[in-house]
């Protein structure tokens, strides 16, 4: 039988603004998910990443599957109420929608989901980011599944000398999914001219050409699309099978060191190095830095190991002293140009009203 791995994952309410959930919110939310999921799951882990609850589930029910998207939606609810009950800042903050409607995609969460055969080890990373959006994975993929110098198993390794098969997404494009499917090593100038814009074009699924198995998922769709007004970022989950036919774990891991700038930062309108830090991490400094998180586990017959903290080595510590300064380093130029996003990213903020105002106050000179 085929397992399925889902993430959702939704901000419903932190301790002190935007830093983390509470003990009791997380305590509620796992309460629920053990009592309701029996016979429906067949395993869980549920975490955080700055102020957003992540539930990974194991089953068998396939991908978009009605009741388990409902099970996640109904303990978000559950931990909604809580939230509210303990007066936790922005309670249901990412819960769009006011009834389930048979899957939480477009909803609010933030979604990914893949579907396998087991092999006979199978390990595999949940990576969970916070103040930032799904555009935020386009560079780390791009460099761990089509660049050499990044993944050297593209040279050394039989089973992927063939390559992988990346399917782009056009977030901004709101009337279904618009999708391009582009092959590396023979379009990569045409994957990086789309990836170059993280705002637009973000990285949905990456295949294995060798043997057409998905080797990505991402969680693509944009809340501002969803809500039609600003309310957050994205906060983007992604799940990556590792080792075989698919770059080994330390391959997709080693784009982190760059700590790359992104989208997000104080109210989702500023740029920022993503950081990489340790599972159940709050954020701080100026509702940041982004951040990511990575759960290294195995799955073996529906059932997880413990989960591997990849980034808590005190390499990475190293690596987040760099980020801390070029954190700093752009946060001195506070608004000014490469410091803030673009307006049309900030379309959905009070700044478009301020920007009307102005603009009826602009004279021609003759």
């Amino acid at each position: 039988m085929r397992t399925t791995l889902s993430i959702i994952k939704a901000d419903i309410g932190s301790v002190g603004g935007h830093i983390k959930p509470s003990r009791q919110l997380l305590q509620g939310v796992r309460e629920f998910v053990d009592n309701n999921g029996k016979g429906l799951i067949d395993d869980f882990c549920i975490s955080y990443t700055g102020d957003d609850i992540a539930l990974l589930f194991v089953h068998r029910k396939g991908t978009g599957n009605e009741d388990v998207h409902k099970l996640a939606w109904d303990a978000f609810l559950d931990g909604t109420k809580m939230a509210k009950e303990q007066g936790l800042y922005g309670a249901g903050q990412d819960l769009l929608k006011d009834a389930f409607s048979g899957n939480v995609k477009g909803m609010g969460p933030a979604v990914a989901e893949i579907e396998f055969e087991e092999r006979p080890n199978e390990p595999f990373l949940f990576f969970a980011a916070d103040k930032t959006d799904p555009g935020a994975y386009n560079l780390p993929l791009f460099l761990a599944f089509a660049d050499p110098m990044f993944c050297p198993g593209l040279m050394l390794s039989p089973k992927m000398g063939k390559g992988f098969k990346f399917n782009i997404m056009d977030v901004e494009y709101t009337e279904g999914d618009r999708i391009i499917e582009l092959n590396a090593p023979e379009d990569l100038y045409d994957i990086a001219s789309l990836l170059r814009d993280n705002e637009r074009f973000v990285i949905e699924n990456i295949y294995s050409r060798e043997t057409g198995e998905i080797a990505v998922s991402v969680s693509t769709s944009r809340l501002h699309n969803i809500a039609g007004k600003y309310t957050g970022k994205d906060d983007p989950v992604m799940l990556v099978r590792v080792q075989g036919n698919f770059p080994a774990t330390g391959e997709v891991l080693a784009p982190y060191t760059i700590g790359h700038y992104v989208a997000g930062f104080m109210r989702g309108s500023h740029v920022g190095p993503l950081m990489p830090v340790k599972i159940n991490s709050p954020v701080s400094y100026f509702d940041g830095p982004p951040v990511v998180s990575c759960h290294a586990f195995c799955v073996h017959e529906c059932k997880l190991t413990e989960p591997v903290d990849a980034f808590d080595h005190p390499f990475w510590d190293y690596v987040r002293d760099k980020v801390t300064g070029k954190a700093i380093e752009m946060r001195e130029q506070g608004f000014s140009g490469a410091a803030m996003l673009p307006y049309s990213e900030l379309e959905y903020g009070g700044i478009v009203e301020r920007m009307k105002k102005l603009d009826r106050q602009f004279k021609i000179r003759t």
